[in-house]
Parts: C-alpha cells; sequence; structure tokens
C-alpha cells in the first residue's frame, strides 16, 4: 500500500495543533461578540458564529489559501448537462467544465469550430443523422498504467446516446466521439482496463441489437444485451473503432463494468439486473399488471457476468464475430462455445461491480439487500475448472454461489457502490440509510476482516462515491466523496429544483473515525461518478507547444494565419479570411464581403503568454470560439444575411478589451 504523503503528514499535525489552540481559546473567552467578525481574532470569530472545535477542524483541513493549489484533483461526470466537472480537492473548487456532449460556450465548445463540429459529427447518435445537442454523462474514468491513474486521458460514457468520449489532459479538451452502432443506450462505461489497451462500455436496457425493431412479445428471443470493448490507441490519442469490437449478451439489463486488475486482470466483471426479463405493462392485456419496478426485482438474484477479456480479444481477432452495423459482435452462442462468459448468481438489483485493489475479490452490492457480497477470484477460477456447472436458458454457464463466494458483510439499508483506501478499508454507499459505510477488507488486507467498522452520515441519498485513487492498485486514503442526489435543507433555496451535493469527508482516522468536512452544492445536471487522482500526476500545458496549434490534430497546423500573412482572399462566391489575434487587435479588424459568399475563416491567437486567451464571437451567426495562447482555429458558415455586425473578443483579456473589436460587413446580394 502506498505511505501517507509527508506533506499530508506535516497539514495533519500543523491542523492537530492549531484546533486545540482555537478549541481552548475558544472555550475560554468569555468576551461580548457581535454578529461582525470584522477586527476580530480567530477565536472571536468562532464564538460570533457558533462553530465548534469540530467545525474549525474541517475548515482548517479544507481551507486553501490564495494561490495555493489542491493536493487531488477529482473529475465528475456532468450528467445530463452533458459535461465533466473539474473539482481541487481538499477545497472542494470547481475548476473547469469541460464541454463533451453539449455546447459548452465559455470555451466556444460546439459553436462553430469547424474541428469540433466535426467531432460532434463523427459521434452522432441521432435519428436520420439530427445532430444531438445534449449527453447525460455518466461514469468517467481516467487512463491507467500498470493498473494506476496515469494522469494523461480521461474518458466518459453518454449514457442516452450510448456514445464514449476521450479526453486529452494536456489541454482538459475533448477530441475524440464515438457511437456504439449497436446499441441505443448504455450505462456501464466508461471503465479502463489495467494498461488502458480496451475502455469497456457495458450497455443497460436491452433491445434488438443494431437498432432494428422487434415486438415486445418476442423479447426473450429478439432483444439482447452487449459489453463493447474499445480499443484505445495511446500514442494517437484515440479509441480506433476498427479495432474494437462488442460481445452479445442475454437480453438482462447489464450495468457497471470493472476490469480485473493484478490477478485478475484479462477478466472483466459486469453486474446485471432484469434477469426476470421483465417488460413492464401492457395496455392490450388487462391481467398484465407487473410493472418494471417490480418485475424486474422478483427474483432472488440477479447474475454477475465474469468474461475472459484475454480470451474474446483472441476469437475477435481470428474472425469469431458477426458484423452488425458494420461492427464486430462476437454472438452469444459463440462465447458459450468459446467458453468466454460466465455468470455469477448475485443479490438481486445490484447495482455496480468494485474489484479490489489487489484484485483478489469483486464486491457487489444489492440494492434490496443489506449486505455486500465478496466474490473470490480464486474461487471462481477453481470453480470455472472444475466444471459441472448449471446453466441459464441461453446456455451460460452458471457458477454455484457458495462455491465462489468469500464473505457477506451487512451495512445498512441501500448498499450501492464501494471503493477502497490504503489501510485495508472498503467504502459503500448507503442509499436508504443516507450514509457510508466503513467495513475492513479480510486477508491479505487484514487478519481480523469482513467485518462492519463504522458508519457516517450524509446528506441525502448518497449514489456513487469517490476516495482518493480509491478504485486503483494502490489507493491513497485520506478523503472520500460522497455524490448525493438530495440536497434538502442543505442550501438556501432556489425554487423547486435543488442542487445535488458532494460532501467530503474525512477518512484518514482508524475503526469508525470519520469526518464530514464540507457540503458543495453542484448545480449543473446530476453528475453520477466521479474519479480522483493526485495532482502532481496531471501535466497539463500552459499554453499551447507553438504558435499555430491545432487542438482536435495536437499538431501544429502549416496553414495557420501569420503575422503578417493576414487578410482577405477571394475565389469567386469563396471568401478565406486570414486573422491573427493580439493582446488587443483583430488583424484584419475590417472584413468586407457580400451576401451569399461562403466564408471560411482562419484564426490564430499568436500570444504564448500564460492564460492569453482571446475570444472570437460574431453575433447573429452563433459563432463564439475561445482561442488558447497559440491556437489556430476554423470556422466555415455561409453569409446568408447582409448586415452590419461587429465582431469582438468575449474574453476579457485586457485593459483595452473592449477595443478589440471589427466589422464584418456583409453587402447585399443586390447592392
Amino acid at each position: 500500500m502506498r505511505p501517507k504523503s509527508t506533506t499530508r503528514r506535516f497539514i495533519v499535525v500543523a491542523i492537530i495543533a492549531a484546533v486545540a489552540l482555537l478549541a481552548a481559546a475558544c472555550t475560554s473567552s468569555d468576551d461580548e461578540s457581535d454578529s461582525s467578525s470584522a477586527g476580530l481574532g480567530a477565536d472571536e470569530i468562532a464564538e460570533a458564529r457558533g462553530l465548534s472545535p469540530d467545525d474549525v477542524t474541517a475548515a482548517l483541513k479544507t481551507y486553501q489559501p490564495s494561490g495555493v493549489t489542491d493536493e487531488y484533483i477529482m473529475f465528475s461526470s456532468g450528467g445530463h448537462g452533458g459535461q465533466v466537472l473539474v473539482i481541487g480537492m481538499p477545497s472542494m473548487r470547481l475548476l473547469r467544465v469541460i464541454g463533451v456532449f453539449t455546447p459548452e460556450p465559455w470555451q466556444g465548445w460546439g459553436y462553430g469550430e469547424t474541428g469540433q463540429e466535426e467531432i460532434f459529427a463523427a459521434g452522432s447518435a441521432g435519428i436520420d443523422g439530427e445532430p444531438l445537442t445534449w449527453g447525460d454523462t455518466h461514469h468517467p474514468a481516467l487512463s491507467e498504467t500498470a493498473g494506476d491513474y496515469d494522469g494523461e486521458f480521461l474518458f466518459i460514457n453518454d449514457k442516452a446516446n450510448a456514445r464514449l468520449a476521450t479526453i486529452d489532459l494536456r489541454d482538459f479538451e475533448t477530441k475524440q466521439i464515438v457511437n456504439n452502432p449497436i446499441a441505443v443506450n448504455d450505462h456501464g462505461g466508461a471503465m479502463v482496463t489495467p494498461d488502458s489497451e480496451w475502455v469497456i462500455e457495458g450497455g443497460q436496457y436491452a433491445a434488438p441489437l443494431g437498432g432494428e425493431y422487434a415486438d415486445l412479445d418476442s423479447y426473450e428471443s429478439d432483444y439482447r444485451g452487449m459489453v463493447t470493448l474499445w480499443k484505445f490507441d495511446r500514442d494517437s490519442g484515440r479509441i480506433d473503432p476498427d479495432a474494437s469490437f462488442a460481445m452479445e449478451l442475454p437480453p438482462y439489463w447489464q450495468d457497471l463494468c470493472d476490469a480485473g486488475k493484478l490477478v485478475s486482470e484479462g477478466w472483466i466483471f459486469c453486474n446485471s439486473f432484469n434477469v426476470e426479463m421483465a417488460t413492464g405493462l401492457d395496455p392490450d392485456d388487462p391481467e398484465n399488471t407487473e410493472v418494471f419496478e417490480a418485475g424486474v426485482s422478483a427474483g432472488e438474484n440477479d447474475y454477475m457476468h465474469v468474461i475472459n477479456l484475454e480470451a474474446a480479444v483472441a476469437v475477435a481477432a481470428n474472425g469469431g464475430t458477426t458484423d452488425i452495423n458494420g461492427f464486430p459482435v462476437i454472438m452469444l452462442d459463440t462465447a458459450v462455445e468459446e467458453e468466454l462468459l460466465y455468470f455469477l448468481p448475485e443479490p438481486k438489483s445490484p447495482h455496480g461491480v468494485d474489484v479490489t485493489p489487489g484484485g483478489e475479490y469483486m464486491v457487489v452490492s444489492g440494492k434490496l439487500d443489506p449486505h455486500v457480497t465478496v466474490y473470490s477470484f480464486e474461487k471462481v477460477m477453481a470453480a470455472i475448472a472444475a466444471g459441472g456447472y448449471e446453466t441459464d436458458d441461453y446456455g451460460v454457464p452458471v457458477l454455484a454461489f457458495d462455491d465462489v463466494v468469500e464473505a457477506q458483510v451487512e451495512l445498512g439499508l441501500g448498499p450501492l457502490h464501494t471503493q477502497f483506501d490504503d489501510q485495508g478499508y472498503a467504502y459503500t454507499s448507503l442509499f436508504l440509510d443516507s450514509a457510508v459505510a466503513r467495513w475492513s477488507l479480510g486477508a491479505p488486507y487484514n487478519d481480523d476482516g469482513w467485518k462492519l467498522e463504522g458508519t457516517i452520515g450524509v446528506h441525502y441519498n448518497i449514489g456513487h462515491l469517490a476516495a482518493a485513487e480509491g478504485d486503483t492498485v494502490s489507493p491513497d486514503g485520506g478523503y472520500l466523496v460522497a455524490l448525493n442526489k438530495w440536497a434538502i435543507d442543505r442550501f438556501a433555496p432556489t425554487g423547486p429544483l435543488l442542487p445535488q451535493n458532494f460532501q467530503l469527508i474525512d477518512i484518514d482516522g482508524q475503526g469508525p473515525d470519520m469526518q464530514l468536512l464540507y457540503d458543495m452544492p453542484i448545480g449543473i445536471g446530476e453528475p453520477h461518478y466521479a474519479q480522483i487522482i493526485k495532482a502532481d500526476k496531471l501535466d497539463p500545458w500552459d499554453v499551447y507547444p507553438e504558435v499555430g496549434w491545432d487542438p482536435v490534430a495536437m499538431a501544429v497546423d502549416p496553414d495557420a494565419p501569420k503575422v503578417g500573412e493576414e487578410g482577405v482572399i477571394r475565389d469567386g462566391n469563396n471568401v478565406t479570411i486570414n486573422m491573427t489575434l493580439v493582446r488587443s487587435h483583430f488583424t484584419p479588424e475590417r472584413v468586407e464581403i457580400k451576401q451569399g459568399d461562403h466564408v471560411t475563416w482562419n484564426l490564430t491567437n499568436v500570444e504564448q503568454s500564460l492564460d492569453a486567451t482571446h475570444g472570437f464571437s460574431v453575433p447573429g451567426y452563433n459563432i463564439n470560439l475561445s482561442l488558447e495562447a497559440g491556437e489556430t482555429a476554423t470556422v466555415e458558415f455561409d453569409a446568408t444575411s447582409s448586415g452590419v455586425f461587429s465582431y469582438y473578443c468575449s474574453e476579457f483579456c485586457s485593459a483595452l478589451h473592449l477595443e478589440m473589436v471589427g466589422y464584418l460587413l456583409i453587402a447585399p446580394e443586390d447592392g
């Protein structure tokens, strides 16, 4: 396990000393104080605000002085905002919103830049090719090397439209969106294998693969689940769809997946629900009264899917696939015949599977069971080798529960997801109890484990949770964030729609000791999952490496406009504008064209100073770019409307920011 950093040990010692002094001052002070804190000392401020020593401890553990950066960075999904949130820890300051599946105006994401439009178009999953303008981001996954976060890339899925995006963490910008050609939506993405060779996208609601129509009466024969394995090419920083493949699964609703690590590397584990294959109410059948809510939880168990990834890769490479919409799919019969897929009974209505840091165990929680169930990878392999198992209706081997389970630990009501620390503890969210449970792992982590150590209440209805590097081979411990669905009575009311609530918890103690440190309202979409990485593993650029840098190609564009080569070039009705930007001036600052012209506008921000960002906005034409220092971009549009349009810098860049403006004059066709 990774030892605590020297920095964190020093901070903890300093906090303890400061709190002891302040607590003593608070309890000994008899001075009268009013509600104003101006000019008061620390003890008087604490007394005036009614702060307890625990409150002061929490404040000291999260306060970051101006200019001091955070120890950790959390990447959170932005829910149906379609974005990714970047949050510093322990300050819980929102640092950035990364535009992914939804246009984001501050960064000019999706507002006219040609390269970005190509990314959107490549990942369009809309009906009849119509562009999509929203997404539902769920599960971010940081790239890994040897099972540890390496800080190079981030992947995120779009549950609503079965899409997957790649974000380059050198500039924190989306570089690729791929559309799953066989699925309508997903949920179990994105998760990566220990060296990020594969990005896993699990399905959700069963449907005919490829988008074909089939009546629900034929659900068991025509509907199917899936898991897609996207091949990631680290050199190009892109997913390679041509080297990717999927596996057909029974029509159970596959949910979250996790990749094996260390002893279990080469295997994938996905939970599922609706093994009952419920199809909901039928308005034409008055005797059918089984709604989904009850129907998908009617049975006593669902199935964890255990997939031999290494063998599946070999089968796909040897042509053991069928093309669906031009995408290779290992069909269910082949998966059974080639011994690629096994099932483990799991408590009904589970919501996620989490692999321990050493890869020895898989942890599953059934929402309707107060236990976490721990499966032994060693026992699973032994049960597969022993054979003699039963099968489900589709011929998939079902291993006996008693042969593969290691332990069950009773935690509380509504267990969902689990993370791990560096002290041999696991942490599980309890949705119905609105709490986080800390429990001890057994050998090789603890000699006396598999028991509940304590809980801490959160506010309210926690879904996912994220610990510092808590799903890697080397968790950090120290901090955990509860991603709560409700925020009733936590913040000032803003109408009927309430924010989500991220709560920071100190998990550095032993046994039951945990402390709630901070409430952070999230007023964007409905975030679902997050991953937390040490900040020093990230190495983002301060400015782009060279002037004329194309962030989509991640290389210099040899045709980027250069200083001294600006101007307007006409070729019939095609007009090319080459422009440079520098504080506080556009060159050229007067552009005259004609109605009906097709315009290609090339721009380069020739700055190389830190944070020398310029915007480029053309009102009326829905064009809004953000060009960071060194960046080049291109927009194309048809000048359909005549008139006078003032283009301007939309990023406050200098004292003469308002003077950074130009005129686009579009003369009428008949003028």
